[in-house]
């Protein structure tokens, strides 16, 4: 091989040098100018080139090198030079000057545009302690943030921070556009990949209170990469001592034991599709309960806390829940576990914490002394028997399964479901004692939904083609589904119980005028969970049981079966009233704003307990209650 030339090792060295950087430009441009002026300096002292008529500046060596520095940085230092040969000297540095200043100016000026669209990118290290992290993006971003501003009014100082691969610029404007005031929060982004080691170092995930995991959207396997970024933080050999708080989104069940041997004791994970099925199903059997959910998930509101109160200790669960007037006790902590709706002669013990109801965290202290119920007005009504529910679900996505495994739970024996969706898919499985028909059709069709009689079923769900179709159009075909069903429950006189899924909160406005009993609004609620529980781990437990099929979870029941019907009552003698059959009572539910807004539907969660209610026909009480 023939060995290179002195031309091609010159050429190579050169590269080098310009690939190190800005830096090393300005170096060599230096070497350059220095060599070039100390070479000329040289030579006007040997050749005694100096200004013309004037001895006093036929100066030193160290005198001539000074001078043509001015001339190089300077051009117009030459205009008062004198002879020919001192003239052309000077403009021969003037102009290499001239091309050595533009270069240094084009390096810094590069320099200078390329830092600041490396920052504006997204590129350097959070400086933040005590702030939530968000790792992902998506349509799930906003209303996470939108509750997380809510979270932090009462703090001094609070910051989010947004990891994702994603352009910076443009999350920026998103959120920018979305909250133009963040209050006391700054938002503050940052572009890179969640799942690389060293960009997850730019978010200071190691100082964050906790860390919020989102799948990415259109992803063929969100659940991987999710726990891809958590094996990024849970086994970072640079990561602290201390433990993360870790939330994730999971959507196949599956896939949770692979989560939880990353995530160990430091993540918290949501099931999306299972939560949505279990809600759905919970919220189509009973008018109402998908508002309830979002009262107690968002932090408008009253929300869940948990307290010490020393001075109950020894009372009884039935005893704490006299105590508070504006602020309602929903279970007890234990060293042994938590527990929802507790018998009613459970002791609360030293160490034991109340789980309540409340508006904030500061509205929580004891009355002036417990409360004294009505016990003459309790209604002594017994719950009816279980029928069998005939149930139509239009539309399909992949929490189907889910959904009908939840119902099957439910329902009494003899109960089926009717199938009705545009898919060439799997047949729905069927479960004991609930058979499942399903048909093909197109649910946006008025033909095919006269031909079902959709007047005899008790339960008719709508579901959204997610996975089939994107968020606008999917949510469309719904809004077209109730709409029809609407006008077809008014022109025969009946009124029917409706359940819809829909994608994006936005479209719940206009899905309002068909007054549907309940939207489930999939994203935003897996939001609002995702939000509550990076806030408090603790939450976790307790809404595991409130959406589980098992153990004590929400109802809305007649009140008839509580109180007298046209008895005026305060809430303590509803607490009474729930207490005798073994539930805890935790709102109610007045009938004729079931299709109010303003009036959140109808619904009411903690309310003032010595606030005087007289319940109408159809009107509810809300209980936590086995079943």
């Amino acid at each position: 091989m023939k060995n290179p030339g002195l031309g091609a090792k010159f050429r190579y060295r050169f590269d080098n040098v310009m690939a190190r950087g800005t830096g090393a430009i300005i170096g060599l441009l230096g070497l350059v100018t220095l060599i070039f002026i100390l070479l000329v300096s040289a030579i006007l002292e040997i050749f005694r080139i100096f200004p013309a008529g004037d001895s006093a500046k036929q100066f030193p060596l160290g005198e001539a090198i000074w001078q043509n520095l001015l001339r190089t940085l300077d051009t117009g230092t030459m205009g008062a030079d004198e002879g020919p040969g001192y003239r052309v000297a000077s403009l021969i540095i003037t102009l290499v000057g001239i091309f050595i200043a533009a270069s240094l100016i084009g390096v810094i000026s590069s320099a200078f545009d390329s830092k600041v669209e490396e920052l504006r990118k997204g590129g350097s290290k959070v400086i933040e302690k005590d702030h939530t992290l968000i790792l992902g993006w998506s349509a799930k971003v906003f209303p996470i943030v939108s509750e997380l501003l809510v979270a932090n009014e009462s703090r001094r100082k609070a910051s989010i921070v947004i990891l994702a691969d994603y352009d910076k610029v443009e999350m920026d404007d998103a959120i920018r556009s979305h909250f133009p005031k963040s209050g006391n929060t700054r938002i503050i982004t940052r572009s890179g990949d969640p799942m690389s080691l060293i960009d997850l170092e730019l978010a200071s995930p190691g100082t964050a209170r906790s860390v919020i995991i989102l799948a990415p959207e259109g992803a063929d396997d969100p659940d991987s990469l999710v726990i891809k970024t958590t094996l990024a933080l849970t086994n970072n050999p640079n990561r602290g001592s201390d433990p993360f708080h870790i939330v994730g989104e999971i959507y196949d069940p599956n896939n949770i034991e692979a989560a939880n041997l990353v995530g160990k004791q430091e993540a918290h994970w949501v099931l999306a599709s299972d939560l949505i099925s279990r809600i759905t199903v919970q919220t189509c059997r009973q008018s109402g309960l998908s508002v309830v959910y979002t009262e107690l998930l968002d932090f408008e509101g009253d929300e869940i806390y948990f307290s010490e109160q020393p001075t109950l200790v020894g009372k009884t669960y039935f005893d704490t829940q006299l105590a508070f007037a504006d602020s309602t006790v929903m279970g007890i902590v234990k060293a042994s576990g938590v527990l929802i709706n507790p018998p009613a002669t459970t002791i609360y013990e030293a160490g034991d914490q109340l789980i309540l109801i409340a508006e904030d965290d500061s509205t929580i202290h004891l009355g002036s002394g417990p409360g004294v119920p009505d016990t003459t007005s309790i209604s002594t009504a017994k719950t009816p028997k279980k029928k069998p529910e005939h149930t139509l679900v239009l539309g399909y996505n992949s929490g189907l399964t889910a959904m009908l495994r939840e119902l099957s739970e439910y329902v009494a024996p003899g109960s089926d479901v009717t199938v009705v969706a545009d898919i060439e898919g799997p047949t729905p499985k069927t479960f004991p004692g609930m058979p499942v028909k399903f048909t093909r059709g197109d649910t946006t069709s008025r033909a095919v939904l006269e031909g079902l009689d959709v007047k005899k079923y008790d339960h008719i769900i709508v579901l959204a083609y997610k996975e089939t179709l994107d968020t606008q159009r999917a949510d469309a075909k719904t809004l077209i589904t109730l709409l029809h069903l609407r006008d077809m429950g008014e022109r025969a006189g009946v009124d029917l119980s409706v359940v819809s899924e829909m994608l994006d909160d936005r479209n719940r406005e206009l899905a309002e005028v068909t007054k549907a009993d309940d939207f489930i609004v999939s994203d935003k609620l897996i939001s609002l969970m995702l939000s509550q529980v990076s806030e408090n781990k603790q939450l976790t437990t307790v809404f595991d049981t409130l959406f589980s099929s098992e153990g004590s979870e929400i109802y809305l029941r007649p009140a008839e079966l509580y109180i007298t019907p046209g008895a005026t009552v305060d809430f303590y003698s509803v607490l009474e009233a729930a207490r005798r059959r073994g539930e805890t009572a935790i709102g109610y539910r007045i009938a004729a704003d079931a299709h109010n807004a303003d009036a959140a539907y109808g619904v009411s969660v903690n309310p003032k307990k010595t606030t005087q209610l007289t319940f109408a026909a159809r009107d509810k009480v809300i209980v936590l209650a086995e079943d």
